[in-house]
């Protein structure tokens, strides 16, 4: 039920771990086509990449990979729950160089 939750910690918390995610991968949130084609990975849920995961060793990358598809969406859950009873939330850097990104995958797939 919206309206209990803390949106500002719940956010807080993605936030950490899609900067920790994105240390193990490289990521470098101000490069708006790396973060773009994380989005666009990420909206995919690269079937490809949960395939190879369950498949082989321990890969500290694809990990991290299939972790931020999930924080992807835990992301935009937050974002749509509490603009739903009127409150903004939202990290820093990385939270809204992911957040803008994924809009924008979003969006391109409502018009293609």
């Amino acid at each position: 039920m919206a309206g209990f939750e803390d949106y500002a910690a719940t956010a807080k918390e993605i936030e950490q771990e899609i900067v920790r995610k994105g240390i193990v991968l490289g990521i470098d949130w101000k490069d708006d086509a790396q973060v773009r084609a994380l989005a666009h990975a990420a909206l995919e849920h690269s079937a490809e990449d949960l395939k190879r995961a369950a498949s082989t060793h321990v890969d500290h990358q694809l990990m991290a990979k299939i972790d931020l598809y999930g924080l992807a969406g835990m992301m935009l859950r937050t974002m749509e729950e509490s603009a739903g009873i009127g409150i903004e939330s939202h990290g820093g850097v990385a939270w809204k160089a992911f957040a803008k990104a994924l809009w924008a995958e979003a969006e391109s797939r409502k018009t293609a």
